[in-house]
């Protein structure tokens, strides 16, 4: 049996681990892993490499894909649609890695008879179906660190530090690292900012003494409920390129208190660089099902994490609707605001 492996979307600690395990899983019983390079692009052009013990030795500590990966979607090009369905004739399976937009595709592949399992890959944790992705728990400590280091510069010069976080349209990365680091406030997509509400909680903080505050606050926090873009175009998923929601924030701030604000923008630098000790299990254990779920013959199956098992669901419950931070969970963290 031949399966085919690849990653799609934004690049994620972890995903060496995955294809390693895969690859790995795959050899014990004598089966042949080929790695399909730049996500569906790779498969579009039938740009492939053999992927054996020698491989993949050596990657489990690396950042990145050892395939490459693009966020190119076939179901908007009939011509590299059908170059798609021709190529993938070579293989007898795939494991396709990837969030909300790659494994979408892997849906429609499969409804159209595909042989497609699916893993679920996003470090802003929002896909449904699974406790947790790999590369969160790697972002979440790369941003809890800069909190943590900033929190002395912010006291010693009395300034207020704003932090811009990744996550376009769930707020777990700067709710967890927030809470983590603690952050004077947590700011997130689910809830619309309210600027009024923002410049009061740091008036209380100065009127108790704290001349300085640490605010987090997600990429895709919404401003007079608004995101905020730095360019009008679309990718091929149709996304807008998010940024400067963190200067923004700033601006307004300074000019409601008086106070220097400063900004820093973590950017990629929260999904570059060796995953943590969770994330490479993690993927290790997902890798590991999803060749199980070829064997057996479960395809449209994405693995999942639950209560800590790996299980499986249907890929389309973790495309049907994003997992977003829920009201209970933000509301615990307000206990900690100010």
């Amino acid at each position: 049996m031949k399966i085919g492996i690849l990653t799609g979307g934004g690049d994620c600690p972890g995903l060496n681990p995955v294809i390693r395990a895969v690859v790995r899983t795959a050899l014990l019983n004598h089966e042949e892993v080929v790695g399909i390079r730049n996500g569906w692009k790779g498969l579009v052009e039938n740009e492939t490499l053999p992927l054996d013990a020698k491989a993949v030795s050596g990657i489990l500590h690396r950042g990145g894909t050892i395939l490459g990966t693009s966020r190119t979607n076939p179901y908007k090009e009939p011509a590299a649609l059908e170059k798609l369905k021709k190529n993938f004739k070579n293989i007898d399976s795939l494991i396709a890695v990837g969030g909300e937009d790659t494994l979408g595709v892997a849906a429609k592949l499969f409804k159209e008879g595909f042989k497609v399992v699916g893993v679920p890959k996003t470090i802003d944790n929002d896909l449904s179906g699974t406790d947790f992705t790999f590369g969160f728990d790697t972002a979440v400590n790369i941003a809890m660190d800069a909190v943590d280091r900033l929190h002395s510069t912010a006291e010693s010069h009395r300034r207020i530090m704003v932090v811009e976080v990744m996550g376009r349209h769930a707020g777990w990365i700067a709710l967890h690292s927030g809470i983590a680091g603690g952050a004077d406030l947590i700011l997130i997509p689910e809830v619309p900012i309210k600027i009024d509400e923002v410049t009061e909680s740091i008036k209380k903080r100065i009127a108790r003494g704290k001349n300085f505050s640490i605010i987090v606050v997600a990429e895709g926090a919404k401003f007079d409920g608004n995101e905020v873009t730095l360019e009008k175009k679309l990718d091929a998923f149709g996304h807008v390129r998010l940024g400067g929601i963190g200067e923004l924030l700033a601006r307004r701030i300074e000019e409601a208190t008086g106070f220097e604000t400063r900004v820093t923008v973590l950017g990629h630098v929260q999904r570059g660089g060796s995953a943590t000790a969770f994330d490479r299990v993690l993927g290790s254990r997902f890798g590991q099902k999803a060749v199980e779920l070829v064997r057996k013959g479960q395809f449209g199956q994405m693995v999942a994490l639950k209560a800590n098992e790996i299980v499986s669901v249907p890929i389309e419950t973790a495309v049907g609707k994003l997992k977003t931070v829920d009201k209970a969970f933000y509301e615990m963290a307000r206990t900690f605001f100010g």
